[in-house]
């Protein structure tokens, strides 16, 4: 993993901030009767007023892969991340929607996600947002200096399996974070014991972005070449902040601003 400089990390905080805001108040869009593709016309537009870049458009894989072509990943319910969004895709009551979003800014990027609810949906459903939402504090809390990358999908793990039986998504993961918008090493939501050989130290800045569903956790890609959803067609939420590793702990760059309240 990459060592940022200190002129990086503060780009990262002034980025992170940015980002924030402008997820709180797309978060404030998500309602019956908007489109997808509506939620992500305006989200580059406040992007591109920050003074930024999308970091997710035109972004591929490989070389083979087909660009992805919008702004934000806009995911719906059983769909867990990279959905494409739509104008003919409308959200209603009883849908969650997951919104994942990246901006380059200043040559760092910062990453970040968060599930809401559309309308009113069952305790089922408020209780799995809750329990992803809380899974990634419980990560931040764990990505301490001189802790291993283990120590991070440990604490997740072990949190989400003590609210009850849920699927915790294996094949997706967190990532390193800040000169490009993925970077090694992998942050599973899950403990590895592989990568308790990797040390976090300051300098360091991760995502961590935890994928949970009702049901199992194997998912598939749709035949868009993007979308991601559960095998099972379960309900999954998904949060992700960008972390900073400092000498004294760990700072959220992408906290929005009713979290830091």
């Amino acid at each position: 993993m990459l060592i940022k400089s200190k002129q990086d990390i503060k780009n990262i905080l002034d980025n992170g901030r940015r980002m924030g805001e402008i997820l709180e108040k797309l978060e404030a869009l998500c309602r019956p009767g908007i489109s997808s593709g509506e939620i992500d016309a305006e989200a580059e537009k406040m992007i591109i007023k920050a003074g930024g870049r999308p970091a997710f458009k035109g972004y591929k894989t490989s070389a083979a892969d087909r660009p992805f072509p919008a702004t934000i990943c806009a995911s719906f319910n059983d769909e867990i991340v990279h959905g494409i969004p739509r104008k003919d895709r409308i959200l209603k009551s009883g849908d969650i929607f997951s919104i994942d979003i990246g901006m380059l800014w200043r040559k760092v990027f910062t990453d970040t996600a968060v599930t809401v609810v559309v309308g009113s949906v069952s305790k089922e459903i408020y209780k799995l947002l809750d329990v992803t939402r809380q899974s990634l504090e419980e990560g931040i809390k764990a990505a301490q200096p001189g802790n291993s990358v283990a120590a991070i999908g440990k604490a997740v793990e072990n949190y989400v399996k003590s609210q009850g039986k849920y699927g915790i998504v294996r094949d997706l993961v967190g990532h390193g974070v800040g000169h490009q918008v993925h970077e090694d090493p992998h942050i599973p939501n899950y403990y590895d014991p592989g990568l308790e050989s990797i040390i976090l130290k300051p300098g360091m800045v991760i995502a961590i972005e935890p994928m949970i569903s009702v049901g199992g956790w194997q998912v598939e890609t749709m035949d868009d070449g993007w979308t991601i959803r559960m095998k099972d067609r379960s309900m999954c939420a998904h949060f992700e902040h960008t972390v900073i590793i400092t000498e004294p702990g760990n700072i959220v760059a992408t906290r929005r601003p009713h979290e830091d309240a």
